[in-house]
């Protein structure tokens, strides 16, 4: 019975090796510019740019009356858009994601 938890604990400690690392796991279904974008983020992170979690803690409270609904990043121009919803309108708010200032808001 010992010969078989061994093996379990090795797959589930290896499974959980880029959570433990800090790093988010790359799925093999990711579309490759998923897998460039993220990559760019952490490189940023590790240069000093400000993590996402720091940018929705100064956007979303300025957004009185809206509902966070999340949020992508572009590596190409290293623009984190953060979407929201306020009275069926969609609003984009665009954040550089090297100094966290806002760099353009679209709706309402």
């Amino acid at each position: 019975m010992k010969m078989l938890l061994f093996p379990a604990t090795l797959v589930v400690t290896l499974a959980a090796a880029p959570f433990l690392m800090g790093a988010a796991p790359m799925l093999a279904g990711d579309p490759p510019q998923r897998r460039s974008d993220q990559m760019s983020a952490l490189q940023a992170r590790r240069t000093g740019a400000p993590s996402l979690r720091e940018i929705e803690s100064r956007v979303i409270p300025t957004m009185k009356g809206a509902q966070y609904l999340g949020s992508d990043y572009d590596s190409g121009s290293a623009i984190y858009t953060l979407k929201f919803l306020r009275d069926g309108t969609v609003i984009w708010v665009d954040v550089d994601g090297r100094n966290g200032q806002i760099v353009g808001r679209t709706g309402r």
